[in-house]
C-alpha cells in the first residue's frame, strides 16, 4: 500500500536530513511517494530522492512564497493516487517501521473505507551534538485542546490549540488536528483539498471543522511514530527562518500580514458556511454537530469547557 508523503519547507536546513530519515526508518521505502516544495533563495541545490523512494519535487523562489497553506496546497497536488497520504513539516524523525505502524493503526480504525484521519502535535527531538535525541512528554497520546487562555477574538474565530499528554493505551477522538502530522486514505486529496488562500494561523481549525462536516472521524493515537524538531532555543538545530520574519519580508513585495488578513477572513467565512466550492464545509455534519462533539461553537463564537479536556 503506497505512501505519498507531502512536505511544504521553508529555507529549512533540515529537509535532507528529514527525506534520509524518513527512508531510512521505513519498513519498505519503495513505497514511498515524496512530494516536496521546496522555497528556497534562488539557486539552491536540489533536494534528492534518498533509497528506492520516488521523489516530485517543486521549488519556488522563497521570495515568491505565499504561506504555509499555499505551499501544503501545492505539495499536496503531487499526489499520484497512493492509497496513503501523509502531510509532514520539513524537520522531522521517524521511528523504525513508522510507515507500518501508520497504516496499522489507520486499518485498525477501519480505514481506508472508513473515512479517518489520524493526526496530532508530535513529541519533540533535539540534536544533541548533532544526533537525533527524542524528548517524550507520554508514553500514551497526545490530544489536542484549547489552550487555557483561548477565546475568540472580536474579529476573528482563530483559536490556540496545545498538545495535552494522556496517559492512554487507546486512541482518542479528537477535534483538532495538527497540520504538520495528519496521516489518512489517499482519498483525502479530493474530497477535502488543502486551502491555498489560507495563510497559517487557523489552518488547522479549517481543515478539522471541513473533514469533521464532510464525515471524516479524527484521532490521536497512541505510539505516534514521527517526532518534529521545534523551532526553539532547546533544539540545537540549526537556525530556521520563518515566512513573517522581518529578513525574509524583506525581500517580498506582498507583507505576510496581508494574507494573514485575508486568511482570517477566509476562516471566518468558511465557519459562518460561506460557499468556498471545494475548499468549503461538507454536508455529513453540521457546524452544530462540531460544536456538540467539540464543545467550540462558531456560531454563537463560545467556548464551552469540553474544548478544554481531551475526548474519552
Amino acid at each position: 500500500m503506497r505512501i505519498f508523503v507531502s512536505i511544504a519547507s521553508y529555507c529549512d536546513p533540515v529537509l535532507s536530513f528529514t527525506l534520509e530519515r524518513a527512508v531510512a526508518a521505513a519498513a519498505d521505502d519503495s513505497r514511498l511517494h515524496f512530494g516536496v516544495v521546496d522555497q528556497s533563495p534562488a539557486g539552491s541545490p536540489r533536494v534528492a530522492a534518498p533509497g528506492r523512494a520516488r521523489l516530485s519535487l517543486v521549488q519556488v523562489d522563497a521570495r515568491d512564497a505565499r504561506g504555509p497553506c499555499w505551499a501544503r496546497a501545492l505539495a499536496m497536488s503531487l499526489h499520484d493516487g497512493e492509497d496513503w497520504f501523509l502531510q509532514l513539516d520539513s524537520h522531522m524523525d521517524f521511528d523504525p517501521g513508522w510507515d507500518d505502524t501508520l497504516v496499522a493503526q489507520a486499518l485498525a480504525l477501519g480505514g481506508p473505507r472508513r473515512p479517518v484521519a489520524i493526526s496530532s502535535y508530535p513529541d519533540a527531538f533535539t540534536f544533541v551534538d548533532g544526533a537525533a535525541v527524542r524528548r517524550p512528554t507520554t508514553t500514551g497520546v497526545l490530544a489536542q485542546v484549547l489552550k487555557p487562555d483561548a477565546a475568540f477574538a472580536p474579529d476573528h474565530p482563530v483559536l490556540g490549540f496545545q498538545a495535552q499528554p494522556v496517559e492512554s493505551s487507546e486512541p482518542l477522538p479528537a477535534f483538532h488536528v495538527g497540520a504538520g502530522c495528519l496521516f489518512a486514505p489517499g482519498r483525502i486529496v479530493r474530497e477535502v483539498p488543502y486551502d491555498p488562500w489560507l495563510y497559517f494561523h487557523g489552518e488547522e481549525q479549517a481543515m478539522a471543522l471541513r473533514l469533521y462536516t464532510h464525515g471524516w472521524d479524527l484521532f490521536h493515537m497512541p505510539g505516534l511514530p514521527v517526532h518534529h524538531l521545534y523551532n526553539d532555543a532547546n533544539s540545537g538545530g540549526p537556525p530556521r527562518p520563518l515566512h513573517w520574519d522581518a529578513q525574509q519580508e524583506a525581500e517580498r513585495a506582498l507583507p505576510w500580514w496581508q494574507l494573514e488578513q485575508r486568511s482570517r477572513e477566509r476562516l471566518a467565512a468558511l465557519v459562518d458556511g460561506a460557499d468556498l466550492g471545494i475548499y468549503g464545509l461538507g454536508r455529513v455534519r453540521s457546524v452544530a454537530d462540531f460544536a456538540a462533539f467539540s464543545g467550540i461553537d462558531y456560531a454563537a463564537r463560545t467556548l464551552a469547557a469540553a474544548a478544554f479536556a481531551p475526548r474519552a
